[in-house]
């Protein structure tokens, strides 16, 4: 794909993430995850019909009415970009839409193990905002550690920092990190462990 400017920025860093990551990996993972957000990517298949075949889409649909018509056009965006798509929180969604897999928020984090029984082919991530508190790990495929970086998000949580992810990574699981990513920061994060990032805004503004 020709990429330039931030786009290529972005996209080469996540590649050598998950180069580096490849040994702890049960399975190959998307190195940039592409997450959604009803009010800062109103239209996020514009962006996903832009992003690089092997990226992937992290829809959110936050229990909006519009969510399975949103949800289906993401599939048909990027089904025909090679690109991944995991639904947010909703498993009976992700089935609809033929996804790819689920991501969890951090209080449901046990129901993968459920989920990864039920369908095996699933890529299932779980969101991880603190040190590890003793819940199973078990059915996940990889974890989303946030905020590692200052950001302007309403929703932000504590920050975790780069100490935070390290301590996510020693956990054993492929590890993302997420908040704050950009070009600017993004290189702080080689030699991290992580195995790709997540983004919002900087992703959209570099892909869409």
């Amino acid at each position: 794909m020709d990429l330039s400017g931030d786009a290529r920025t972005l996209w080469d860093a996540a590649v050598a993430l998950a180069r580096a990551a490849a040994p702890v990996s049960p399975r190959p993972l998307p190195p940039l995850l592409f997450f959604t957000d009803p009010v800062r990517t109103p239209e996020p298949w514009r962006t996903a019909e832009r992003l690089p075949e092997g990226a992937a889409v992290v829809f959110r649909g936050f229990g909006r009415e519009d969510a399975p018509e949103t949800a289906w056009l993401l599939r048909e965006a990027t089904e025909a970009r090679g690109v991944r798509l995991l639904i947010g929180d909703d498993a009976a969604l992700a089935e609809e839409v033929a996804a790819d897999g689920v991501h969890l928020p951090a209080r449901r984090r046990q129901e993968a193990t459920r989920l990864k029984a039920a369908r095996p082919d699933w890529i299932v991530t779980a969101a991880v905002h603190q040190a590890h508190d003793g819940t199973s790990l078990e059915g996940l495929d990889a974890l989303i550690a946030s905020p590692i970086f200052p950001t302007a998000s309403a929703s932000a949580r504590p920050l975790i920092g780069l100490e935070g992810l390290s301590s996510t990574v020693a956990l054993g699981l492929p590890v993302y990190a997420l908040g704050g990513v950009s070009p600017d920061t993004v290189r702080n994060l080689l030699g991290s462990g992580a195995c790709g990032f997540a983004g919002i805004e900087a992703i959209q503004r570099a892909f869409g």
